[in-house]
């Protein structure tokens, strides 16, 4: 009998897990920048698409592989990872959150139309700082952005993109953000993401 893989899309018409060669290439034929890889078991296959791409694929995957969250002590395991991803510039945006240590996706918003990464950045910070008040959970939250960090202490979304129809309900979930900020405070610890020396956060989409 042939040995069955099973194949993970990280950037392809529809990301995810497929069962099939067919179904794979069905996402990523033709497809510009698609990232894909096959794996022996469902279950590495799941673990690895909530995982950077570049832990599995391209020529710096053997060393990355290596540097795994659970060996670099100064990393709180115990804590909520956010990210955005956006597709142009403005383009289409999804933002996430991630628990660091299982690599579970705790939230995801998106897509958006006519976005930025910088707004998906602090949408997500906000959108984790809520979650974790209304849960009341004491965990830190990671992100890699220096603005999203900036924007949410001065309670404010300092972005210059423009307020179009295609954008009406990103420009709502700002003000919605904007406001949750102006009325709630909180305990929650934002550390910054070393992407240098740590690797990708969790949270990231891998579509770099």
């Amino acid at each position: 009998m042939a040995k069955k893989n099973f194949y993970v899309v990280w950037n392809g018409v529809t990301p995810g897990v497929y069962s099939s060669w067919a179904e794979c290439k069905a996402q990523v034929e033709g497809y510009d920048g698609a990232i894909y890889k096959s794996f022996p078991t469902k279950e590495t296959a799941e673990k690895a698409y909530n995982e950077s791409p570049w832990l599995y694929v391209g020529k710096n995957a053997e060393k990355k592989k290596a540097i795994s969250i659970n060996s670099i002590p100064e990393i709180i395991k115990d804590s909520l990872s956010v990210d955005a991803a956006c597709s142009g510039n403005p383009g289409l945006l999804e933002y996430r959150g991630v628990y660091v240590k299982s690599g579970e996706e705790v939230f995801k918003q998106g897509p958006f139309e006519r976005g930025t990464n910088n707004i998906g950045e602090f949408l997500a910070l906000v959108h984790g700082l809520a979650l974790l008040k209304q849960k009341g959970y004491s965990i830190p939250i990671y992100t890699d952005s220096v603005n999203a960090i900036k924007w949410v202490r001065e309670k404010k979304c300092k972005t210059k993109l423009e307020r179009v129809p295609e954008n009406e309900s990103l420009f709502y979930m700002i003000e919605r953000a904007e406001k949750w900020l102006r009325e709630n405070t909180y305990t929650t610890q934002i550390i910054k993401w070393q992407t240098d020396k740590w690797g990708e956060i969790p949270a990231d989409f891998g579509r770099k």
